[in-house]
């Protein structure tokens, strides 16, 4: 890994603004700000955004502080590797390490697949969100992703409305890929109520049913379908300590601190025998590229984020029949290329 030249840092908060409040376990997103972040250094621009993780008190307030705090070591030229042990995993190393890889690459005259040694990345199913509300506004939303291939719906840890979420959705979808997601809303007692419905709506994955430091309840039950550890899973060190207790970990760039990190856990999880899944926060089409390019390494995708803003970057990744793609020139650097 080449250290860069001495770099100029431009950090600032900008807002996303949702097309409607997003519901889930515990937590209502509205307008949200992110950290966006330019490094420009050798004649080159790399980009990085990110949305921070909420029930960390990882806000972007916080995010922007962090890197300020910081600023002199990052303008003085530093490599991935250096800002790793630099900052903590959260939103602002995810912002910086995004910008630094596209800095790599446009320095390079590659594209930032090529620098991770990745194939040409091809279009990935995403799933579709959809938030936590009535049976019937849920079914809804979930017409309302047409040409979805793939919904994940929001649960809230209300055993009675959630089996009624879930049932109205596959009768309002019956040929859709359907994951659930709790965002750590239940306990042992009170989803053991509700599986019989997930086996008969055939929802094929489960995803943080418990509370962060719960693990081991996940082994007190049998799951019929696949589980997935988010919250529960935050980087590398996280990954060694809880991967035995789920079948899928969830990796997101806010939560593991970029791209860099994301690699390794991806990698790694392979090797202990699990699947892994990309997921995201509020963000952007600059926060899902580096996400896309993860994604490549991955069973489950879910980068549907931009679909829920108004003000997404220009040019956008593209969503077409419940594929992303990611623009050529939405991020990644001068040999970007979009599969199509």
């Amino acid at each position: 890994m080449t250290k860069p030249p001495a770099l100029r840092l431009d950090a600032r908060l900008d807002m996303i603004v949702l097309r409607k409040p997003f519901h889930i376990s515990g937590h209502v997103f509205r307008d949200a700000p992110v950290l966006s972040v330019t490094l420009t250094g050798g004649g080159s621009t790399g980009r990085g955004e990110a949305g921070g993780v909420y029930y960390r008190e990882d806000t972007p307030e916080r995010m922007l502080a962090a890197v300020e705090r910081v600023r002199s070591e990052i303008e003085a030229g530093l490599t991935r590797e250096d800002l790793r042990q630099l900052l903590p995993a959260g939103g602002a190393r995810n912002a910086l390490d995004c910008a630094l890889w596209e800095l790599e690459a446009k320095s390079a005259g590659r594209s930032v697949w090529q620098l991770a040694e990745l194939p040409s990345p091809r279009p990935l199913l995403t799933t579709m969100t959809v938030g936590a509300d009535t049976p019937d506004k849920m079914a809804d939303g979930a017409r309302d992703f047409a040409n979805a291939k793939a919904i994940k719906l929001k649960l809230t840890g209300e055993t009675d409305l959630d089996r009624e979420r879930v049932m109205a959705v596959r009768k309002a979808r019956p040929d859709v890929w359907l994951g659930v997601d709790a965002n750590q809303g239940f306990t042992p007692a009170s989803i053991a109520p509700l599986i019989p419905a997930l086996v008969d709506c055939r929802v094929a994955l489960l995803e943080q049913p418990f509370a962060r430091g719960r693990e081991k309840d996940m082994d007190a039950i049998d799951f019929p379908m696949p589980t997935a550890a988010d919250e529960s899973c935050l980087d590398l060190a996280e990954l060694e300590r809880v991967h035995s207790h789920f079948d899928v970990i969830n990796i997101k760039l806010d939560k593991c601190g970029g791209l860099t990190e994301g690699l390794l856990m991806a990698r790694r999880a392979r090797e202990l025998g699990g699947k892994v899944m990309v997921g995201c926060m509020v963000g952007t089409s600059l926060a899902m590229a580096p996400g896309f390019v993860l994604g490549q390494l991955c069973d489950v995708v879910d980068l549907d984020a931009p679909l829920a803003i108004v003000n997404d970057v220009d040019p956008a990744v593209d969503y077409t029949d419940g594929m992303i793609t990611s623009a050529a020139d939405v991020w990644g650097g001068s040999a970007a290329a979009t599969a199509r």
